[in-house]
């Protein structure tokens, strides 16, 4: 696994296919709905949001069919403080390890998903125009949709090509909500580093 450290995010990318191990979690609430961050040895590898927890464990076992998930509130309470901040108020007190999948295409479109300043927004094909790829745009909407950290991989600022909320994998009302967050003066933007797993 390659790792990368910035002042605010230490990313760690798993080689394409691997499995993250054990995987625990935490579930909790914020004022978009109840949310679900989840933590392998490695890092934070999943945040989920839902209407409740029935829904969010059901996407955890979805994304991680192979993983063994043991709910883990306490242990991971600050954790899930962290993320709720950050989402709120697009903020954090300290570096957060995160264990990222996925191809080098999709970190590829994940990380200029991270160029969008928060409260701007872009199209697919803008999007895909950006890595160099201006003929990939299904693929760069496949890529999206395999984001599994929510907020924080900020495939919520993708609209369609007339401005339009597009679908978003954690309902379009949670994507307006967000938006509008960022646009009323939130606008700090993490940046994140991607580097291809070796």
């Amino acid at each position: 696994m390659e790792t990368y450290t910035s002042p605010t995010l230490s990313l760690g990318f798993r080689t394409p296919g691997s499995l993250p191990g054990a995987i625990h979690y935490a579930i909790g609430d914020c004022d978009l709905g109840a949310i679900l961050v989840a933590r392998s040895p490695q890092g934070i590898c999943a945040i989920f949001l839902d209407d409740d927890a029935q829904g969010l464990r059901a996407q955890l076992a979805q994304a991680f069919p192979a993983a063994a998930l043991e709910e883990a509130s306490q242990s991971l309470q600050t954790d899930l403080e962290q993320i709720i901040r950050l989402i709120h108020q697009q903020t954090v007190d300290a570096p957060i390890m995160l264990d990222i999948g996925g191809t080098a295409f999709q970190r590829q479109v994940w990380a200029a998903l991270c160029d969008i300043p928060a409260g701007q927004t872009r199209t697919y094909t803008q999007l895909a125009e950006s890595i160099g790829a201006p003929k990939a745009v299904r693929a760069v909407a496949s890529a999206c949709a395999a984001n599994m950290l929510a907020m924080l991989i900020p495939c919520h600022r993708i609209v369609r090509s007339d401005g339009s909320l597009s679908g978003y994998r954690w309902g379009v009302q949670r994507k307006r909500a967000q938006l509008l967050r960022e646009r009323s003066g939130h606008r700090h933007t993490l940046g994140l580093i991607f580097h291809d797993a070796r």
